[in-house]
């Protein structure tokens, strides 16, 4: 397999059964984050938490487990600061879902080592690109991927909340379907849209 991305330390990134408690954990973080935002932009309030516990329960088990996804989470110091996800839409092609970091950690270096560990293991998994779909008003995650060498592309799906779609081309692993270690181990649960952010299904 690829050699994994280095991230500075104390950052280390592993693969987690999604349904983990810490795992879920960020996934709520997550969600409420790109929720509130929506909702402040197009409505002029913050998602309720039954809107939340609903987007929640609507994700499906499965699509972030082995053999055809992964879920990551990147720990500062030991302590869960952010996660991301990667499954295979085919063959070839893997789907970027669901990054996020703590605040309290961000731009202290863990966005772009997650990115990198991510395209390891999409490339682990035999992908030769990696996509994904965000929201224009994300405004950082969008330079994110600009900044990380992702190239915006024609839309692949038509959820309503998914307004700009990028790819980056990866050299896939020849051989085996694992997961990585930056530390990569195996994981378990995520993936039609919410104002969550991205297409999850």
């Amino acid at each position: 397999m690829n050699a994994p991305a280095a991230l500075p330390p104390p950052w280390t990134v592993s693969a987690e059964p999604f349904d983990s408690p810490e795992a879920w954990d960020l996934l709520r973080e997550y969600y409420t984050e790109v929720a509130d935002r929506y909702y402040e932009l197009h409505e002029g309030r913050r998602s309720t938490a039954a809107e939340i516990e609903q987007g929640l329960a609507e994700y499906p088990s499965g699509h972030l487990a082995p053999p055809h996804g992964v879920l990551l989470v990147a720990r500062y110091g030991g302590v869960a600061a952010g996660c991301a996800g990667v499954r295979l839409l085919d063959a070839r092609t893997a789907e970027l879902k669901q990054v996020f970091l703590r605040t309290a950690r961000r731009g202290l270096g863990g966005a772009g080592g997650l990115l990198a560990a991510a395209e390891t293991a999409a490339a682990g998994m035999g992908a030769e690109r990696i996509r994904l779909d965000t929201r224009l008003d994300l405004v950082e995650a969008v330079a994110l991927y600009r900044r990380h060498g992702y190239q915006e592309i024609a839309p692949y799906h038509d959820d309503p909340y998914s307004e700009i779609f990028f790819e980056k081309r990866i050299a896939p692993e020849s051989g085996s379907e694992r997961g990585t270690e930056t530390s990569v181990r195996a994981g378990s649960r995520t993936g039609q849209g919410t104002p969550g952010g991205e297409r999850r299904g």
